[in-house]
């Protein structure tokens, strides 16, 4: 029973990272890109927004969502240095992948993809980006749960107390 309340409880905090990093990346973006922030919700129980006008740069506010949203939380993990923390990075590297891929084929011009394609940005440029972050953070992810939910081996002295 631990396992799985070990398991809830890290995402529901991997959940807050995700929308947090992210939605701090597009205001930071656009703050380095000259933007002007008129409107923000950053809150986990809604839909993190930011929104920008006039925005100079709208690619750097754009693409610094999905980058800060992976960047930040991998290298915390990096100084961190335990599982949960690792399990928090995995599942941003994931979820911010499968946000731009899930938008993408969504079509909703409020969310990110297709304003990033409206912006210029290449398909081939979000492409790369969602198979490398889905790939990669879907193999990381699956290990970090399997090594949640795995139970303890029967083999181990420090898990059996028949021994």
């Amino acid at each position: 029973m631990m396992r799985f309340i070990t398991l809830a409880t890290l995402l529901a905090i991997s959940w807050v990272a995700m929308t947090f990093t992210h939605e701090m990346g597009h205001i930071i973006g656009g703050w380095l890109g000259g933007a002007t922030l008129i409107r923000y919700d950053i809150a986990p129980w809604s839909l993190p927004f930011s929104l920008h006008n006039p925005d100079p740069i709208p690619v750097l506010t754009l693409w610094a969502g999905p980058v800060f949203g992976v960047v930040f939380p991998v290298g915390l993990a990096a100084l961190i240095r335990r599982p949960a923390a690792w399990f928090v990075a995995d599942f941003c590297i994931l979820a911010n992948g499968t946000y731009l891929a899930a938008a993408w084929i969504s079509g909703d011009q409020f969310l990110d993809t297709p304003r990033m394609l409206d912006a210029g940005v290449p398909r081939v440029a979000i492409a790369l980006y969602c198979v490398l972050t889905i790939g990669g953070g879907y193999l990381r992810f699956r290990a970090d749960c399997a090594a949640i939910l795995q139970s303890p081996s029967s083999n181990d002295p420090k898990t059996n107390s028949a021994e």
